[in-house]
């Protein structure tokens, strides 16, 4: 069998809903490796927020951040940082809005405002995962910010949809939007792999459910979509599996052909 390479989303597709991964997904993931594929990661997550599923999971490849930290076998092989005057404009417009923004670089994540209960709320709810010690409204002049994430409603996205072409606002919950430099993309994060792996489309596979999974089950012709997933993520999936409740890992790669 020829090497394929597989990429699965963390949150709502790798993990289930109390962000555990299934006895039938590990099992399934041996069996992949055991077969010669490479598993890997594409996730909207920084790198420092699932360090301990890759460990557990035995993965060094990934895409994070959505696309603007890549990492091939250990090695970052491409970042793709925030342009700093757009982050220092939107951070500005923010606060005179009342809208709280979080600021995450490669090791850590600073929020403008201190205490915000939405931002507890879209972390907590998402990752399980709330620690941003002290405000610092000023944290993305002290190293390169490759994702933000900004807390307002959808409607209110819009003014920076308007004044800010240079970046992409992907919703991720009814509070919060990610924010990216305008053109990134996990499926931009993928192809710095496979292009430099030289594994050809029809042996790239992935795995997702959120609208940041969109242009990646769109772009990639393997693409499988969980049964939890948006019904615009399963519109443009080849496959639909079940939930990520009900082994949709196991019952995808089979679906694929992979098990």
């Amino acid at each position: 069998m020829e090497q394929s390479i597989i990429f699965f989303d963390i949150d709502g597709t790798l993990v289930d809903e109390k962000k555990n991964v299934q006895p039938s997904t590990r099992a399934a993931i041996e069996e992949l490796k055991r077969q010669g594929h490479i598993v890997a990661i594409a996730t909207g997550r920084p790198q420092f927020m699932f360090r301990e599923l890759r460990e557990d999971l035995g993965i060094d490849t990934y895409v994070s951040y959505s696309g603007q930290y890549v990492v091939l076998n250990g090695q970052v092989i491409y970042t793709n940082p925030i342009d700093k005057r757009s982050l220092e404009q939107m951070t500005d417009i923010a606060l005179k809005h009342n809208h709280p923004v979080i600021l995450i670089d490669d090791e850590e994540m600073k929020a403008t405002v201190p205490d915000d209960e939405f931002v507890a709320q879209g972390f907590g709810l998402l990752l399980n995962y709330v620690s941003l010690a002290a405000p610092d409204p000023l944290f993305y002049q002290k190293g390169f910010v490759y994702q933000a994430s900004l807390f307002c409603s959808e409607e209110d996205q819009r003014l920076y949809d308007e004044i800010f072409p240079a970046l992409s606002f992907i919703r991720w919950s009814p509070i919060s939007a990610d924010v990216l430099p305008a053109g990134g993309s996990k499926l931009e994060g993928i192809r710095k792999i496979t292009e430099k792996l030289g594994i050809p489309p029809e042996r790239q596979y992935a795995f997702g459910d959120a609208l940041n999974d969109m242009e990646m089950l769109s772009g990639i012709p393997n693409s499988v979509a969980m049964g939890n997933g948006l019904p615009e993520i399963q519109a443009v999936a080849k496959w639909v599996t079940k939930t990520n409740e009900d082994d949709g890992i196991a019952h995808g790669l089979k679906l694929a052909g992979l098990l």
